[in-house]
């Protein structure tokens, strides 16, 4: 039971073990510990995918073209991904400058990535001026987010810089990608799953100089990606309406979330509108009512003050989340 309950501090999602933890609590759950989307892209939209061939090539670059216009560059900066976390867990064979440091807190991948990387506060980052700067923007799970005009400024200061854009679709204005040369020093990885609310289809992105691109693509191999991947990738990217739509919602299912919480005496922090993030003595005693009654949040070892909770997607998991913080 304890190691169910280290896993559940260390990544969302996992409906499973709180289901083993919590075996008395109302089904079905309400997972609020991830900050996915609840309204997914209708993957409908794609009514067959041909699963008797593999991926072509052609279809690939496509997705990939797709991905970059919607990124604000161009499709030979882009390669496509089984997922960011493969790609972040890759980076140790781009032989890229040491020595590497990270910025916390964030993901619990960030630490692991590359082997011997050094933990630095998001304070002292711009005094990097050498070596690898691994960051989120925006970060999670304090919902921080960074000018693209900052980043720019550490990535043309001597230091290489990488930047998870995971959560950055709900806010293109704070992507990094735009603004980059094809000589600047930096990479980025965007994610799909999150913003369109898909994470199962294990599909991201990354972007960087021409011969770092070549170099993943090369150790990708031919076929990185599943036909899914393709054939949805490429739909939700050229689904322009949709994607505006979303951004919208989004956002004022956010503020929905804010002001439910501070009915509650709950404060929101953050600029990331996929999830919240509350500060509070209380916060391990929330999380544990909230888990009694089927509902999953965020705690963090590193912070025991902080839960994070994503935003509920219908007005039925509103109510259930506003009942439970009352007490009810």
């Amino acid at each position: 039971m304890k190691d169910g309950m280290n896993a559940l501090r260390i990544h969302g999602g996992r409906i499973d073990l709180a289901a083993v933890h919590y075996p008395d609590a109302p089904r079905p759950w309400l997972d609020l510990s991830t900050g996915i989307n609840p309204y997914a892209w209708p993957t409908e939209s794609v009514p067959t995918v041909d699963l008797h061939s593999l991926p072509s090539p052609a279809a690939i670059a496509d997705l990939e073209a797709s991905a970059a216009a919607v990124f604000g560059t161009t499709a030979d900066r882009v390669v496509a991904l089984p997922g960011t976390e493969l790609g972040l867990r890759m980076l140790a064979a781009l032989d890229l400058p040491s020595p590497v440091r990270f910025v916390v807190p964030s993901y619990a991948t960030h630490a692991e990535a590359i082997d011997g990387a050094v933990p630095i506060a998001r304070a002292t980052s711009e005094t990097v001026a050498d070596g690898t700067l691994l960051l989120a923007n925006p970060n999670n799970p304090d919902g921080h987010r960074d000018t693209p005009q900052r980043l720019l400024t550490i990535a043309r200061s001597g230091a290489f810089l990488i930047v998870d854009e995971a959560f950055a679709d709900v806010a293109p204005e704070s992507s990094l990608i735009p603004l980059l040369r094809p000589d600047d020093r930096a990479i980025v990885f965007r994610s799909f799953g999150k913003f369109f609310g898909l994470p199962g289809v294990r599909l991201g992105f990354m972007i960087g100089p021409p011969e770092y691109v070549a170099e993943m693509r090369q150790r990708l191999g031919s076929w990185p990606i599943s036909a899914h991947a393709v054939a949805y990738g490429i739909a939700a990217y050229r689904d322009a309406a949709w994607i505006a739509t979303a951004r919208v919602s989004i956002v004022e299912r956010a503020a929905r979330l804010n002001a439910m919480l501070a009915r509650r005496g709950l404060y929101a922090r953050g600029e990331c509108a996929l999830f919240r993030l509350i500060e509070t003595d209380a916060a391990p005693a929330l999380f544990e009512r909230l888990a009694q009654v089927g509902i999953l949040t965020r705690t963090f070892d590193h912070s025991p003050r902080w839960l994070r909770m994503g935003v509920p997607g219908s007005d039925q998991a509103f109510a259930r989340l506003d009942e439970a913080l009352g007490g009810g």
